[in-house]
Order: C-alpha cells, then sequence, then structure tokens
C-alpha cells in the first residue's frame, strides 16, 4: 500500500494532535511541524513511538522544504490570551505561514488545507453565519490580530488557486472543544471546566446571553478530511461547526451538573468585541462533505471533563 505522506503545521496543538492521530490511524506517513508557542509535547508523545511519524520544531514563519502530497495548515494561537500575548506574532503566523506554505505547496504540487476561523465573521449582523456574509470585523481591536490574519489567510490562498493554480481547500472552523485543550487558553469550555473541576466561581462576562455553537473535536477532524479529499476545483470556504446553538450560561449551568461541582457563577463585564452571536450555517458541508457533526453537547462534554479530571 502506497502510504501518502502528509504535512501538519500546528500538529502538536489541541486541534492538529488529534489529526495527526487519525491520520496514522488511517495509514498516512505524517509530518508533524510545531514550534510548540501553544502545542505541547504532551499531545502527540503517544504518536512518537510510530515509525510512520515525524516530530519536527519549525516555525512557519521561516521557510521549510520537505516532500508531501497533502498540507493541512494550522499553524496559529487561536485562544484570545495567546494570540493577543503576542499580536504581531500572531499575525505573522497567519500570513507569512501561509505564504510560506502556499509557495511550498506550488513547488512540490501538493494539495493545502487551510484551517479558517468564524472569526473571519467578527461581531455578526447575520444570523446563522452563511460563507457568502462578508462579517463585520474592527480591523483595529482586541482580536484583530486574529481576524484580520486569517481573513488574509483566505485571500492569499485563493490568490495562489487563482494565480498559480495550487490546489487549496479552505475551511471555516467555528467554536471546538475536547480532550487535550490547553488547561490555560482563556476559551469558554476549558475555563468552565477548570473552575468547576477546582471548585472555583465560574466565570461568565456580560450577562451570559451570548450564544456559540460548540463542536466536539472528533467531528471537526472529520470535516477537514472530507474537505481535502472533496471534489476537485471545490476550494470552498465551508464552515465546519455545530449548529446547535446555546448561550455561555446554559454552557456554565451544564458544565456544573456534569462535573457534580458546587461552584457558583459569577458576572464580570463583557471584554470588547466579544461576538454577541455565533452559529454556522452548514448547509455547503452538508451539501459538498456529506457531513454534518455527530456528538452532542453532553456526550462531548463529559469526555472533556474526563480529561481535564487527569489534568488539574
Amino acid at each position: 500500500m502506497i502510504r501518502k505522506k502528509v504535512l501538519v503545521t500546528g500538529g502538536a496543538g489541541f486541534v492538529g494532535s488529534h489529526l495527526c492521530e487519525r491520520l496514522l490511524n488511517e495509514n498516512n506517513e505524517v509530518y508533524c511541524l510545531d514550534n510548540f508557542f501553544t502545542g505541547q509535547k504532551q499531545n502527540i508523545v503517544h504518536l512518537l513511538d510510530n515509525p510512520y511519524f515525524e516530530l519536527i520544531r519549525h516555525d512557519v514563519t521561516s521557510p521549510f522544504f520537505i516532500e508531501a502530497d497533502e498540507i493541512y495548515n494550522l499553524a496559529c494561537p487561536a485562544s484570545p490570551i495567546h494570540y493577543q500575548y503576542n499580536p504581531i506574532k500572531t499575525m505573522k503566523t497567519s500570513v507569512m505561514g501561509a505564504i510560506n506554505m502556499l509557495g511550498l505547496a506550488k513547488r512540490i504540487k501538493a494539495k493545502i488545507l487551510q484551517a479558517s476561523t468564524s472569526e473571519v465573521y467578527g461581531n455578526p449582523l447575520v444570523h446563522p453565519q452563511e460563507e457568502s456574509y462578508w462579517g463585520n470585523v474592527n480591523p483595529i481591536g482586541e482580536r484583530s490580530c486574529y481576524d484580520e490574519g486569517k481573513r488574509a489567510a483566505e485571500t492569499l490562498f485563493v490568490d495562489y488557486h487563482k494565480q498559480n493554480n495550487v490546489d487549496v481547500k479552505i475551511v471555516r472552523i467555528f467554536n471546538t472543544y475536547g480532550p487535550r485543550m490547553h488547561p490555560n487558553d482563556g476559551r469558554v469550555v476549558s475555563n468552565f471546566i477548570v473552575q468547576a473541576l477546582q471548585g472555583q466561581d465560574i466565570t461568565v462576562y456580560g450577562e451570559g446571553d451570548q450564544t456559540r455553537s460548540f463542536q466536539y473535536v472528533d467531528d471537526l477532524v472529520e470535516a477537514m478530511m472530507r474537505m481535502m479529499a472533496s471534489r476537485d476545483g471545490f476550494i470552498g470556504p465551508v464552515n465546519t461547526g455545530n449548529p446547535d446553538e446555546f448561550t455561555i450560561l446554559e454552557l456554565a449551568q451544564k458544565v456544573i451538573e456534569l462535573t457534580g461541582s458546587k461552584s457558583k457563577i459569577i458576572y464580570k463585564p463583557l471584554p470588547s468585541d466579544d461576538p454577541m452571536m455565533r452559529k454556522p450555517d452548514i448547509s455547503l458541508a452538508k451539501k459538498e462533505l456529506d457531513w454534518e457533526p455527530k456528538i452532542k453537547l453532553e456526550e462531548g462534554l463529559t469526555k472533556t471533563i474526563d480529561f481535564f479530571k487527569t489534568i488539574v
């Protein structure tokens, strides 16, 4: 059997490590590229003994050369605490990382997938969000280094496809959770679970009436792999997310229930540019990828809580 050679940038991160694992399980040869700014070796240590897995410490803002059939470009801090820590570096990772990986894909004639984000929609004025919506993004706000970096990366991917005939695919990822999330990444699911398990007050910003659609990581990995295998000429972007919508307050209550915690919910002011609504229209994913999420929130949260119990 001929194994595909697959490069995953950001492969030691939360989503990247799950993708690497799945690719190996499907008999691919996997090159995991990470600079370990937010990725963690413990996420992929169980893969290191696999002879078809190779870990490479490298920063995508510098050129990289390898032979591969497919490239998944996931490298970029993805939580507000991490991407706001060094906003210039975040922007460089999105833009220069895209340029370097697209250049590599062009040279070696590899198919390349960009992990974009629902953040390209900003604080949306359209609900739910479909791919044709251009978004409502503040270009100089607290989150703009991430939002605008990902928007620029999408532009580069489309232009490399048009100008250089690079085979590109783009997915827009909505809120994703699951085992191997960083406990201190500031994302709402990991925050609530850690606070509940430690018996701390659970911090809800604003009134807790802002909504999110939470997608379990296995569903996302399935969508990404289906997108990579999608028909020639179909480049996306495609929303990958769970259309089941919950308020942040409902999430906090569900975490307290599932952990059996005695934590109380406290309220703090809403951060600037925090979107009030976030829900994907996944009609295109259903049509083109025959995909929709399978794992309900309670099942996914239970698995995620079981993971966090081992580390906090």
